[in-house]
């Protein structure tokens, strides 16, 4: 009986503490090595809760962005509706011939991304100084009107900027050719002038933008310490001064984010925040050599035809060079300063 007993105590460790020690070492060596062989798994495990509460905002996003990635597949089909996706045939990369076989090509691809990195320059630049400009007003009741002001017609449609726009350009009860007339001088066809229309669309995405970029940079301002300006007025540096060496720096990694996000959609310039192309215009087809970008001809050109497959190659393409443009930005900003990508 006495030496069972020390034998089981001998195997189970219990009155050799050494050998007891070995073993739990060897129980948590073999833990680790499971957590780094699952690391999503540990990583879920040690912050669940977390996890949990991002798990509604990962359901949005995996349902409304990533499952429908799936149709992509119609860019190379000859999409019927009625045969749907695993019935249409496969013909490769043919839908892709209808924009890179396009007379059009070239001048739509240089208003799109002429256009939009003026939009990037003005929007982000401009928006940056009003918001510095907007931190120096001491009544905060007054600070909080203008941003709220600013940032009203960012809440607006382009439809009813649209209507806004032809109030001032309408060649017979236009605001502007009516002081034109005033002053003697003859009225402008704005609508059949493609040269304006240079500066028409960046003045408008301005005015309907800057606000919101104001407010983001506003937000940014306000998480400044307030000591970096007192130190700097006591060395004696004017407002000036003080943005260029405090608040602009200190605001790089918000502006960078900005420039990398507007760097995705160089490619896009159509519909939804860029409407304006194709409503501010009015479909007017003499402006078309100043107006038209990608997205607007392919609408037009696709409008009649209903071709699923065209437009879903279209928007392939964009969405790829998008990708790409992000991922380059994202590394010529690393070089210089690895604190400021995104990744």
């Amino acid at each position: 009986m006495d030496y069972d007993k020390s034998t089981k105590a001998s195997n189970t460790g219990g009155d050799n503490p050494m050998r007891s020690t070995a073993v739990k070492s060897k129980m948590y060596a073999m833990k680790k090595r499971r957590r780094r062989a699952l690391p999503v798994v540990s990583e879920l495990i040690k912050n669940k809760t977390f996890y949990a509460m991002m798990l509604p905002g990962l359901l949005f996003i995996l349902i409304i962005y990533y499952m429908p990635m799936f149709g992509v597949v119609i860019a190379f089909q000859q999409y019927n509706p009625f045969k749907g996706i695993f019935g249409s045939p496969w013909i490769g990369f043919k839908n892709f011939e209808f924009l890179f076989k396009s007379d059009a090509i070239y001048q739509i691809t240089f208003n799109t991304i002429f256009y939009n990195l003026i939009f990037i320059i003005l929007g982000i630049g401009l928006a940056l100084v009003v918001a510095i400009l907007i931190d120096e007003i001491g009544n905060r009741f007054l600070a909080g009107a203008y941003k709220s002001i600013l940032l009203l017609p960012y809440l607006l449609s382009w439809v009813v900027a649209e209507y806004l726009l032809n109030s001032f350009l309408s060649l017979d009860r236009g605001i502007i050719n009516q002081l034109l007339q005033f002053v003697g001088a003859d009225p402008v066809q704005w609508y059949s002038e493609p040269m304006y229309w240079r500066f028409i669309l960046p003045a408008a995405y301005v005015w309907k933008n800057v606000g919101y970029f104001a407010v983001i940079f506003a937000a940014g301002i306000a998480g400044i310490s307030s000591e970096y300006y007192e130190a700097a007025k006591m060395d004696g540096a004017s407002k000036f001064q003080q943005a260029i060496r405090i608040t602009i720096p200190l605001l790089a990694p918000i502006t960078i984010t900005l420039v990398l996000l507007q760097a995705g959609k160089i490619f896009y310039a159509g519909f939804g925040d860029w409407g304006m192309f194709y409503n501010l215009p009015k479909e007017s087809g003499v402006l078309f050599s100043t107006t038209n970008v990608i997205d607007t001809y392919v609408y037009r050109s696709l409008k009649k035809m209903s071709d699923f497959g065209m437009s879903s190659a279209v928007g392939l393409y964009q969405s790829c060079v998008g990708f790409i443009l992000v991922v380059a930005s994202n590394y010529v900003i690393r070089r210089y300063d690895r604190d400021s990508s995104l990744f």
